[in-house]
């Protein structure tokens, strides 16, 4: 147990199970996401920390002896922060854990576009790996729909930045946030999307709604509603269908998915599409998650 104060809750992506969560911000400063929930509970007011608490608990991290190899930045806005604080936080961490061999962080596209290619770099060369980019689609009307405050231009730019910078990119993608009408056209442009960043890893999950889908329904005028299972592997079956990468490495085996996929596309492409089918068309044949067992 890290001796670490964080503001409650606090997420991140599950192969950071591992790493050291450094809270160097608190909640997000768009938080307009129609379909995300993570941070608006009233204490996760955006702010970022003070550079020197932030040290302090590096200080107690290294004094621990706990041994850290990978550092997690956490909110889930951290790369909103100006280049010159991110350089001195990691700087800082080289100085306090000098064995941390990756830094990663959450970034919205948004973030990076007062950062250039150079800054980026530089970034990378402290420690600073891997992005973790919540696409969530590359359907401009779904992304307006749900309130992104993104398109497929401004996702694709700050991808593009991260590959020049010599970053790796992990990209999210949500199943069924279209809903059945917007559903194609979101797998489609989703697959377009990923062909022209072609990132390092890609991850789908299910868009859900542990507190309720009042307030994501309403972008929507009232004609939104979840895909029902079969949907969701058309949708996945679609997007497959579309996608043209070449060494990305992918993952459908999130909680919320109902079927686990796991591969290299494009060497795997048949084979996940070969189960996909198999799930449309005999489900009984395939081993599918229970309602129980799902979970954001």
């Amino acid at each position: 147990m890290y001796p670490l104060s964080y503001i409650e809750p606090v997420f991140r992506p599950p192969s950071e199970w591992k790493s050291l969560i450094l809270q160097v911000t608190n909640g997000c400063s768009w938080n307009q996401c129609t379909f995300c929930e993570m941070y608006t509970a009233e204490q996760k007011k955006f702010r970022p920390k003070k550079t020197d608490q932030i040290e302090q608990e590096l200080q107690s991290i290294a004094a621990s002896g706990i041994p850290v190899h990978r550092v997690f930045l956490a909110d889930g806005d951290a790369m909103m922060l100006p280049f010159n604080r991110l350089k001195e936080i990691l700087l800082l961490i080289k100085q306090y854990l000098p064995q941390v061999t990756r830094v990663s962080s959450y970034c919205l596209p948004r973030n990076l576009k007062n950062k250039t290619v150079e800054q980026l770099h530089e970034l990378s060369l402290l420690g600073l790996k891997l992005m973790y980019i919540g696409c969530e689609s590359g359907d401009d009307q779904v992304l307006a729909l749900v309130e992104k405050g993104e398109t497929f231009e401004s996702s694709l730019e700050a991808l593009n930045k991260i590959k020049q910078a010599g970053m790796k990119s992990s990209v999210m993608i949500l199943n069924g946030l279209g809903g059945p009408k917007y559903s194609q056209q979101h797998a489609v442009n989703s697959a377009k999307l990923m062909n022209a960043a072609q990132p390092d890893y890609l991850s789908t999950l299910v868009v859900s709604f542990p507190l309720g889908e009042e307030r994501f329904a309403q972008g929507f005028n009232g004609e939104f509603r979840q895909l029902s299972q079969q949907e969701l592997f058309q949708e996945m079956q679609w997007l497959l269908q579309e996608l043209k990468l070449e060494k990305t490495i992918f993952r459908s085996d999130h909680a919320s998915n109902y079927l686990v996929l796991k591969g290299i596309l494009g060497q795997d492409k048949e084979k996940l599409l070969a189960q996909v089918n198999t799930a449309l068309t005999a489900p009984s044949e395939v081993q599918l998650r229970q309602e129980w067992q799902r979970g954001l």
